[in-house]
């Protein structure tokens, strides 16, 4: 694609099931536009979207792009992207750029999780992906909110809210709908039972593998919940790592990939 003379940028693109991301970055990897919204059943008219609103934010417009890789579930579907990558090379790409040291990264998003570990050269130790239940993902409290008669958004308010956390005996999105009645039933207060659920996630995806020392939590879910990575301080016992937007590390990875591709 046709660029001008001294502003080649470069795009990443995250086309995941529930949300599309994308940012915009500089040679000198400055993250200068970002988007996202939902993916809803287009996810080529999503990607389009989100590059002109990441390109407006920068102040830019489709001349200006030197190289656009893709990832995510929907990758194949950018029809601009000029390259493809895999979202678990991305999400560890994005997070070892804004961390350069031996880490493990929770991401939580809307369908599924990842735990991705890194050695201190950010090379790729191993990894493990949730996708095919629900437990553990946004996908979890999207169906819990409606039950609970609260907006998804107030979930994280509440959950500070609770003095009395309700402990639920399932990670099953439909076993644990029966347990939240039953709770209801009994009384308890929908703060203690919100913050039961962040327990329910933040539990399941903690044992899918062990943690490092140093621990980097990011996706959709920790972005409008970040009360999650406290509880999962808490549990760990050190702090955890977040980046500025936690939501983007994977589109950021690909912009990464963009520009060490780019001729």
């Amino acid at each position: 694609m046709k660029t001008q003379e001294g502003k080649r940028l470069y795009i990443g693109v995250d086309v995941g099931a529930s949300r599309t991301k994308a940012v915009v970055m500089d040679a000198h990897k400055n993250l200068l536009g970002r988007e996202v919204r939902p993916s809803g059943t287009d996810f080529g008219e999503a990607s389009r979207r989100c590059l002109a609103n990441a390109l407006h934010m920068a102040g830019a417009d489709e001349s200006h792009i030197a190289r656009t890789v893709s990832t995510g579930y929907g990758r194949k579907n950018v029809a601009y992207s000029d390259d493809t990558r895999t979202e678990i090379g991305c999400h560890a790409k994005g997070c070892y750029f804004y961390f350069p040291k031996a880490i493990t990264i929770i991401d939580i998003g809307g369908q599924d999780n990842k735990i991705i570990k890194l050695d201190e050269a950010g090379r790729r130790l191993g990894f493990k992906m949730n996708r095919k239940c629900a437990a553990g993902t946004g996908a979890f409290l999207e169906e819990m909110s409606p039950r609970l008669d609260i907006p998804l958004e107030d979930m994280d308010r509440l959950a500070r809210q609770s003095e009395d956390m309700v402990k639920l005996g399932s990670f099953c999105t439909v076993f644990s709908a029966t347990e939240v009645l039953q709770n209801i039933r009994q009384g308890r207060k929908v703060a203690d039972i919100v913050k039961g659920l962040f327990f329910s996630v933040i539990k399941r995806v903690s044992e899918m593998d062990s943690l490092s020392e140093n621990v980097v939590m990011t996706g959709g879910v920790v972005a409008h919940n970040p009360f999650l990575v406290r509880m999962m301080e808490e549990i760990i016992g050190r702090s955890i790592l977040v980046p500025d937007y936690p939501q983007l590390t994977g589109a950021v990875g690909a912009a990464l990939y963009a520009i060490e591709n780019s001729s």
